[in-house]
């Protein structure tokens, strides 16, 4: 009898979610602070290699169909952050798909979040955020819960995008990263 392969399969059809320094696309328009870009878009050769197919890699095993990955997600796998030298320059890499997206070179999901929900999806899967209300003059505790109510509001913002036509990721795109046995 064939044993399972303890490897999770790739799913190429996820979604990277990452904050970034915030800019204006044009005169009177909102604050772009947050952006998702579909992960075949790490695999372009304007974003930094072979880093940008690590972090593919990274972001693509063992996810679930139309599932939205933050950064931060992938930073508490990676031992808080201790093991992103071992994969690659998330740094650059976010630099490289945010010039992408300016130029036009692959299609993206410009957000806007609200201070908190950003603060949110920055911060990984288990961590919470206080915030004072000086309205109540009291702390509030925002965190998991919240968290995944956010990525839910951008999730199906993103499912109405898509309906019809996915994200493109650009052209040109290097291959995947081929599975070790």
């Amino acid at each position: 009898m064939p044993k399972p392969d303890p490897r999770p399969a790739r799913n190429r059809d996820v979604y990277l979610l990452f904050a970034h320094a915030p800019y204006y696309p044009g005169p009177g328009t909102q604050e772009i602070n947050t952006t998702v870009v579909a992960a075949d878009s790490l695999l372009h050769p304007q974003v930094c290699q072979p880093d940008g197919a690590r972090i593919h890699d990274l972001l693509t095993r063992g996810r679930q169909p139309g599932e939205i990955i933050p950064l931060s997600t992938l930073t508490h796998e990676l031992d808080g952050g201790a093991d992103w030298p071992a994969v690659g320059d998330w740094e650059r890499v976010t630099t490289d798909l945010v010039q992408l997206v300016h130029w036009g070179n692959c299609d993206a999901l410009n957000l806007g979040l609200p201070e908190i929900a950003r603060a949110l999806v920055c911060s990984g899967p288990h961590s919470h955020v206080r915030a004072f209300d000086a309205a109540a003059g009291e702390f509030i505790d925002y965190g998991s819960e919240e968290r995944s109510a956010a990525l839910a509001e951008v999730g199906a913002f993103l499912a109405s995008l898509v309906a019809e036509e996915d994200l493109w990721p650009g052209d040109g795109l290097l291959a995947p990263l081929a599975r070790r046995p």
